[in-house]
């Protein structure tokens, strides 16, 4: 087949653009031709053989200007050679017309009725310019959703958004979940002390955005409170977030350890004896997978997509992410039990291991097929 994949980035270090690399890779291997229609791409996909069609705007202050720029130039650069193609694979609102598959990573409609849009949180032109952009993207990604053949969500979240929201058939949608790489993501010990992380504690970890309350790590401040033997690791940009003063204000200033933005999660989880994260609206979740890959009993809630992965042995789904007291339950089930952990462990890694790469790979390799007939 010839396939020609449309996104942002074919790259690691990013949730959308690491599916798209490995998705690229996967075809390679199995003879197909890939053609990317990216920003960035790594350059090891390249090497493997995949041609990179650049697209790349000059206005990158903006995101919406961003956006609407490389939508244009990718369908100006796909016109050339879209008959050619088998299969043509786009992202959300990432070009215009009828094509094969389209992967939704976000739904833009859904997040605009969340009560933590940016829009309901704050005011003035930041919350004019956040409304404007969802609802744009939103009207761009259902019109997509329509032209594609089948639609991709990567949660059973998100495939909900789009059969309820975006009013797309139940029958043109399927469901793959991120994938994640066993050998990057292990269990395993490190050295705490060189992390800057404290030993001899049960030690929790937290990764994610914590500018805003959308993770929710203000839920989980507040239920350290209630369970004083548990120390937590926050790995997410600090300048500009709320939270660590209110861990000073609820007294935890000692036990909650704020890393800042890091490059090195494989290397904190093995440091660590679990992972939290009851986001309030997430669509799919890239860093359970790679939690549960690296051994970790994982603590998240029903509104966090990819929490379906989380095997019943192997963590904590609670159903109200607004609830403390569940939380706090969470963190005392995983943390209190301490004989329990290798089982919880081993379970864990587990759940993980049918997520390969490898096997997302393949399984987005019988949809092309599918769909190419």
């Amino acid at each position: 087949m010839r396939i020609a994949i449309v996104s942002r980035y074919a790259r690691k270090g990013d949730g959308q653009g690491r599916a798209n690399r490995e998705i690229s890779l996967a075809a390679l291997r199995s003879g197909h031709s890939v053609d990317l229609y990216a920003d960035q791409v790594d350059q090891d996909i390249l090497d493997a053989g995949a041609t990179w069609i650049p697209v790349q705007p000059k206005t990158r202050s903006n995101d919406l200007a961003y956006g609407l720029q490389s939508i244009a130039t990718a369908n100006r650069e796909l016109k050339r050679k879209h008959a050619s193609y088998d299969v043509i694979h786009g992202y959300g609102w990432t070009l215009d017309g009828a094509h094969h598959i389209n992967t939704a990573q976000f739904v833009h409609t859904a997040w605009l009725r969340h009560s933590m849009h940016p829009s309901r949180m704050t005011s003035g032109p930041y919350a004019l310019y956040q409304r404007l952009y969802t609802t744009l993207n939103a009207w761009g990604e259902r019109k997509a959703f329509r032209d594609a053949r089948r639609v991709i969500g990567a949660s059973s979240t998100i495939r909900y958004e789009l059969t309820t929201l975006c009013g797309i058939p139940d029958s043109k949608v399927g469901v793959v979940l991120n994938g994640v790489d066993p050998t990057e993501f292990f269990p395993g010990q490190e050295d705490r002390s060189l992390l800057g992380l404290p030993d001899g504690v049960f030690l929790a970890l937290f990764a994610g955005d914590i500018r805003t309350g959308r993770k929710n790590l203000d839920g989980v401040l507040r239920a350290l409170v209630s369970v004083p033997d548990v120390h937590l690791a926050v790995a997410g940009r600090v300048a500009g977030s709320p939270w660590p003063a209110l861990a000073e204000e609820l007294g935890l200033a000692k036990r909650v350890h704020f890393l800042d933005f890091r490059t090195d999660l494989a290397h904190l989880m093995r440091a660590s004896d679990c992972f939290v994260f009851p986001s309030r609206y997430e669509a799919c979740a890239l860093v359970l997978v790679e939690a549960l890959a690296s051994g970790l009993p994982v603590i998240t809630a029903k509104t966090t997509g990819g929490a379906e992965a989380v095997g019943p042995d192997a963590g904590v789904v609670i159903d109200d992410t607004e609830s403390v007291a569940e939380l706090a339950a969470a963190l005392r089930q995983v943390s209190e039990r301490l004989d329990l952990l290798p089982a919880r462990r081993d379970a864990a890694r587990r759940c993980a291991l049918p997520l390969t790469w490898e096997n997302i790979g393949a399984a987005y390799l019988k949809h092309y097929a599918d769909v190419a007939g």
